[in-house]
């Protein structure tokens, strides 16, 4: 795999942790996340491959309050560069709370024949021990890929899946996992050391996306556990929920009175898919289910797709 020369990669930043800032160099906590502007971080990275970095403020919150117009925005974005010869690839700075559902919904919203590379920070950019610029450096590195594409992440020395990443740490430096997937690669000194195949994802055509975020369909996540019963799903039966993802117990096992309530809402036209608690491995089809499976996908991730799905069907 060869770097390209004299290449553009497009810088989107939506804010983040990596963009945090902090009174005191020695807090890494105490931040305000979605403060330092997205070209004061591509000045602070140093770039090893020959490509030129431009930049572009798409959003600047805390990605723990990312809403759908924003996802529309960025899909938007991300394909209006990808479209232009002299783009390599496109970086998308992010906060990490939410960062695998934007990495799974670029994924498949997005037709990304070059790479689209997301990366984040566990801390900010105030931080004297700050962890943005290196990561930020691997992941322009891999956008400047030639014969890759698709959504990955970089982060922490290491290249994740959009659709098997997941945050797995609330403070370590390396949060991030492809669960028993693996990861793709590691990125080392500047350069990529492949440990599988980038896997690709059917796209749905963007414009089955409403700008007005309100009229995206409501999809919402029950958990089945010890003592689970109806009322909740009752409760989202009455206030209008077009689809629930239920996250099983092992093998996406149901509450006899969880599955009783799901059966209900199904037959009143609620969309149900049903995932795992756990957060490696894949729902094992060894016997006829009565709800879709979402096989290895999270719970989380299952929501994105439940919701693509309903709007696919409009």
């Amino acid at each position: 795999m060869q770097n390209l020369p004299e290449r553009t990669v497009v810088v989107l930043g939506m804010g983040g942790t990596i963009a945090g800032r902090a009174a005191s160099a020695d807090d890494n906590l105490g931040y305000v996340a979605g403060t330092v502007g997205v070209g004061a971080l591509v000045a602070s990275a140093s770039h090893d491959a020959p490509v030129t970095v431009e930049s572009e403020q798409v959003a600047q919150i805390d990605s723990k309050d990312m809403e759908f117009a924003l996802w529309r925005r960025l899909a938007g974005r991300v394909a209006h560069h990808l479209a232009r010869v002299e783009v390599a690839g496109v970086v998308v700075t992010h906060g990490t709370d939410t960062l695998e559902e934007t990495a799974y919904f670029l994924s498949r919203v997005v037709a990304a024949d070059k790479p689209v590379v997301l990366t984040a920070a566990m801390r900010p950019a105030s931080s004297r021990q700050a962890d943005g610029p290196q990561n930020l450096a691997d992941a322009t590195t891999v956008a400047t890929l030639g014969g890759r594409a698709g959504v990955v992440v970089a982060f922490a020395g290491t290249l994740h899946s959009a659709h098997d990443v997941r945050k797995v740490h609330p403070y370590r430096l390396d949060a991030f996992s492809s669960g028993d997937a693996g990861p793709l690669a590691r990125i080392e000194d500047g350069r990529l050391r492949a440990l599988r195949d980038w896997p690709a994802e059917s796209i749905m055509a963007r414009d089955r996306m409403p700008e007005d975020a309100s009229a995206w369909p409501w999809v919402e996540i029950v958990t089945s556990g010890t003592g689970t019963d109806g009322r909740v799903v009752a409760a989202l039966i009455a206030a209008g929920v077009a689809g629930i993802v239920v996250a099983g117990t092992g093998n996406g096992s149901l509450h006899r009175v969880l599955e009783a309530a799901l059966a209900d809402a199904e037959a009143r036209g609620v969309a149900i898919l049903r995932s795992t608690r756990c957060l490696d491995g894949t729902i094992v089809e060894n016997t006829p289910r009565r709800f879709a499976s979402a096989g290895d996908l999270t719970p989380v991730k299952a929501r994105i797709e439940l919701m693509l799905r309903l709007l696919e069907s409009r």
